[in-house]
């Protein structure tokens, strides 16, 4: 009898530590893993800095360039067209930015009429051209195969006199030639300082109607004489 009652004693705490241990809900039977979690308050976003990320870096906004030029000089001209430059000039209100300077230069190309025979030949294709409304040329008076010949313009380069004879052309004047003509010629160039772009875009509409210039930064003078 004592040994039945020790057996069931036994065997009733076994039970009761089975269900402590292994019976029932799990957070029943352990809490302590609970217990072991990270706190939620201690959790928090890394920035790219602090794991040795570098942020990406944002381009500093740069400024344009002002696209002002120190000098641009405009030409060049024969000094008999000179004026009717300088006065296309005065819609601009230049003042003082406005000089001019004065180069010798070595001419290779030239729009012109041939001999004309006589001073009463040459005389008469000056009419001519007056009539069609072209006054800047000359007659050569000069002895040589050239005498009374009748010249349109002398240029440096081969393109400015073609700009030249299709200007005149667009006149009516179909029978002026082009040709080369080393001789030495004294031009007239106009110098404008201080020119942004706006006044740039000005100049080169001014520019357009004396086919054969061009604009460009100021040169050396070189020599050259200046006035104002």
């Amino acid at each position: 009898m004592r040994t039945l009652f020790l057996l069931l004693l036994l065997a009733n705490l076994g039970f009761f530590a089975w269900m402590q241990f292994y019976g029932g809900d799990g957070a029943q039977r352990d809490p302590r893993p609970l217990q072991q979690q990270v706190a939620a308050d201690q959790i928090r976003i890394l920035s790219p800095r602090e794991i040795g990320i570098a942020a990406p870096v944002k381009p500093a906004a740069q400024r344009p360039e002002p696209d002002t030029r120190a000098c641009v000089e405009w030409g060049s001209f024969v000094v008999t067209d000179a004026p009717q430059a300088e006065k296309s000039l005065e819609p601009l209100a230049l003042g003082a930015r406005l000089t001019q300077r004065r180069a010798e230069e070595v001419a290779g190309w030239w729009v012109y009429f041939p001999a004309q025979g006589s001073r009463a030949g040459a005389t008469k294709k000056a009419g001519e051209l007056k009539a069609r409304g072209i006054e800047d040329f000359f007659i050569v008076l000069e002895e040589g195969p050239w005498r009374w010949a009748l010249s349109l313009g002398v240029f440096k380069t081969e393109e400015a006199a073609k700009g030249r004879l299709e200007a005149l052309r667009a006149k009516g004047v179909r029978t002026a030639l082009l040709g080369q003509r080393e001789t030495q010629v004294q031009k007239v160039l106009f110098e404008v300082r201080g020119v942004d772009a706006a006044l740039l875009a000005r100049l080169r509409v001014v520019a357009e109607t004396f086919p054969g210039s061009e604009i460009r930064d100021c040169a050396s003078p070189a020599g050259g004489a200046r006035s104002g």
